[in-house]
């Protein structure tokens, strides 16, 4: 009867031990400790019952080197995931966005609109600044033809002097607006042309699948039912 009791308090003991820990590490010795041994740290390790079940697998602890590896591996993951969602994002838009390629050029042509609205305000604006400037070198020859050796030097109003400096700025500010505008044109073409493709090849793609689904789908056997 008390070896049958002792028999029973081993059993529970066995029963409610906790797990424990273990490697086989590189050089083939098996380490076991009620917490994870130091000589597990390169090896993978397993957390084991008493009875030797396996409960889940640890992976090592990497090295400085792995870790940095392992970082840029998942931070390249999920730049990979993000531009991904983006795409999936931006073609989802697109086709809730437009039915059809002329869609494209009209809304092209109405973003462009503006743009060509602000290069032609620019451009009459040069036209009044060359006008006054024609206007200003004239009076400013008036007072070059007006020195002779005997009289003396006649020079222009100052006020004159500064708003031809000022004109001229203005002009130059004004071709550079020009410039910077028709830049934007040619990016918004290309965006728009960009676009365009892109819902081709949704477009296209999902013709290609719907075909393949028609053509694996078997078509209905006619009845020869008799009346």
């Amino acid at each position: 009867m008390k070896r049958l009791w002792i028999v029973m308090a081993m059993g529970l003991w066995a029963g409610g031990a906790s797990a424990a820990y273990k490697c086989v590490d590189a050089k083939g010795i098996t380490h076991i400790g009620d917490t994870p041994p130091p000589g597990c740290a390169a090896v993978m390790m397993y957390e084991v019952t008493p009875t030797g079940k396996v409960i889940r697998a640890i992976e090592p602890t990497p090295t400085p080197e792995q870790a940095k590896v392992l970082a840029e591996q998942q931070a390249k993951k999920r730049e990979a995931e993000a531009r991904a969602a983006e795409l999936k994002r931006r073609d989802m838009a697109l086709v809730n966005t437009y039915g059809s390629e002329k869609e494209f050029d009209v809304a092209r042509e109405r973003n462009i609109e503006p743009i060509k609205a602000r290069i032609g305000v620019a451009q009459e604006r040069i036209q009044q600044v060359d006008k006054r400037q024609k206007t200003l070198e004239e009076e400013m020859e008036f007072y070059k033809a007006g020195k002779t050796k005997a009289s003396k030097a006649r020079e222009a109003p100052a006020t004159m002097t500064e708003e031809l400096a000022r004109l001229q700025k203005e002009r130059t500010t004004l071709q550079s607006n020009i410039t910077g505008y028709e830049k934007e044109i040619e990016q918004v073409k290309v965006k728009f042309d960009t676009d365009k493709k892109r819902w081709l090849e949704i477009k296209g793609a999902a013709g290609s699948a719907k075909t393949a689904d028609s053509a694996t789908t078997p078509e209905p056997k006619a009845s020869t039912k008799k009346n």
